[in-house]
C-alpha cells in the first residue's frame, strides 16, 4: 500500500512542474484534500500528511465526521449548499467554494449577521455551458460579485468553477474553461477594483493543466485517497433549518475532485 506521504510527493511535485511552466511560485497552490465518503480516519491521515484544507460536498457528512475527526484543518464546502441547510453549514465551514446564486449570496449574509460569522465564498461558475454543470452563467458574475461585496457578514475571495469529465489523453480539452475563469477573475477585479485571490479549479484528473492556468486551490480525492468507499450516508437534522425556505428534498450530488 502506497503511503499518503508518497502519493503526495508525486502531487506535489506536478504541481511544481506546472508552476514552473506557468511562471508561478508552487507556494501559492494548496490542496484541498477531499474525503467524501471516507471516514474519520483519512482526516487525520491528510492532517498527519501536511494538508491543511479538508473538503466535503455534504453538510450532512461534514456533521457526523467533524467530531470524530483530528482537530486542526480548514473545512471548505465544495458541494451544492441549498439555503435551508445554511444554518448548519455555518457551523461546520470557513469556506463555500460553490455560491451559485444572488439567492444564496443573500441567505448566506442573513443566517451569518443572525449568529455574528464571517465566512468565505466563493462564486461558482460554469465556464463550460455543461447543462449537467451547476453555477451561474459568466455573464451573472458581475450582479454576484457587487451583492457579495455589499454583504458584511461575507468574504468574496474569488471563483470556482468545473472543467468537463474528460479522458487522461484529453486533458487539454479542459485548459480553455480554467483559463475563461481566470480571465473573468481577472476582468471583475478590475471591474470593482478589488483583489479576488482564489480560484478553485482543477481535480485528480486535471489540476495540472488547472495550476498552469492559475489555480490557486486544486480539489484532490482520488488521486490521495484512491477509489471512494461504497457507504450508506449518514443524516443528520438541524432543527433551526428543518422548516426555512430554500430547496426541499435530498443535496445535489457531485463529484468535486
Amino acid at each position: 500500500m502506497v503511503e499518503l506521504t508518497d502519493i503526495l510527493k508525486d502531487v506535489n511535485a506536478r504541481i511544481a512542474d506546472a508552476c514552473a511552466k506557468a511562471g508561478r511560485d508552487p507556494r501559492d497552490v494548496e490542496i484541498v484534500a477531499v474525503t467524501k465518503t471516507h471516514g474519520p480516519e483519512v482526516v487525520c491521515e491528510a492532517w498527519e500528511a501536511g494538508l491543511r484544507i479538508v473538503g466535503e460536498n455534504k453538510v450532512q457528512e461534514a456533521a457526523w465526521k467533524q467530531p470524530q475527526s483530528v482537530s486542526g484543518p480548514e473545512w471548505h464546502l465544495i458541494g451544492h449548499l441549498q439555503r435551508n441547510k445554511v444554518r448548519a453549514a455555518l457551523e461546520l465551514f470557513s469556506c463555500f467554494h460553490s455560491v451559485d446564486s444572488l439567492a444564496l449570496i443573500d441567505r448566506i449574509q442573513t443566517i451569518a449577521a443572525e449568529v455574528g460569522a464571517r465566512p468565505s465564498i466563493l462564486l461558482e461558475v460554469n465556464m463550460s455551458g455543461e447543462r449537467s454543470k451547476s453555477g451561474m452563467r459568466p455573464d451573472e458574475a458581475p450582479a454576484a460579485v457587487e451583492r457579495a461585496l455589499a454583504s458584511p457578514n461575507i468574504t468574496l475571495e474569488g471563483f470556482m468553477t468545473m472543467a468537463p469529465f474528460v479522458p487522461e489523453e484529453k486533458v487539454e480539452e479542459t485548459r480553455p474553461v480554467f483559463a475563461g475563469l481566470r480571465e473573468l477573475r481577472d476582468r471583475m477585479e478590475t471591474q470593482f477594483g478589488v483583489s479576488l485571490p482564489r480560484l478553485s479549479m482543477g481535480m485528480s484528473g486535471d489540476y495540472a493543466v488547472a495550476v498552469e492556468e492559475g489555480a490557486t486551490w486544486v480539489r484532490l480525492g482520488t488521486v490521495l485517497f484512491g477509489a471512494r468507499p461504497k457507504v450508506k450516508p449518514q443524516r443528520t437534522v438541524d432543527a433551526g433549518d428543518a422548516g426555512e425556505s430554500g430547496e426541499g428534498g435530498g443535496e445535489f450530488d457531485r463529484v468535486m475532485d
